[in-house]
C-alpha cells in the first residue's frame, strides 16, 4: 500500500484529501504544520508528501529543506499544494527540490491522477 503524508493547516482541506486518498487505497497520515511533519517522519517513510507552504510554526519551504537532509526520504515525492500562485513562489518551491507544485484551488481527481503518474 502506498503511504501519503498530507500537511495543511486548513481542517477542511485535510479532511477532504484524507478521505479521497483513503478511498483510492492510500495509507494516509496528516499533519497541521511543518513540525508535525518532521515528528511523523521519525516513524514513517511515505512515498508522497503533500505540503502546504503557509503553515504555523514551520512553513512548507523550511519543512522541505529539513526533509531534503534526511537520507531515508531521498525517494519520497514532494508536492507543494499552495494558494501561493505567484511564479516566484512556484519557482522557489521547485528550486528547493519539490517534485511538483499545485496551486489551490485544485481538482482532487487530477491531483490523485498526477501522483499516480509519478510512479
Amino acid at each position: 500500500m502506498k503511504t501519503i503524508l498530507i500537511a495543511d493547516d486548513e481542517h477542511k482541506i485535510l479532511m477532504s484529501l484524507e478521505y479521497s486518498f483513503k478511498k483510492t487505497g492510500y495509507d494516509v497520515y496528516i499533519a497541521r504544520d511543518g513540525t508535525e511533519v518532521l515528528d511523523l517522519l521519525k516513524t514513517i517513510t511515505p512515498q508522497v508528501i503533500l505540503l502546504d507552504i503557509m503553515m504555523p510554526n514551520l512553513d512548507g519551504y523550511s519543512t522541505l529543506e529539513e526533509i531534503k537532509q534526511m537520507e531515508k526520504m531521498k525517494d519520497t515525492k514532494i508536492i507543494f499544494l499552495s494558494a501561493k500562485s505567484n511564479p516566484k513562489d512556484i519557482e522557489k518551491g521547485l528550486e528547493l527540490g519539490a517534485d511538483a507544485y499545485v496551486t489551490k484551488p485544485y481538482s482532487i481527481k487530477k491531483l490523485i491522477q498526477q501522483i499516480e503518474e509519478m510512479f
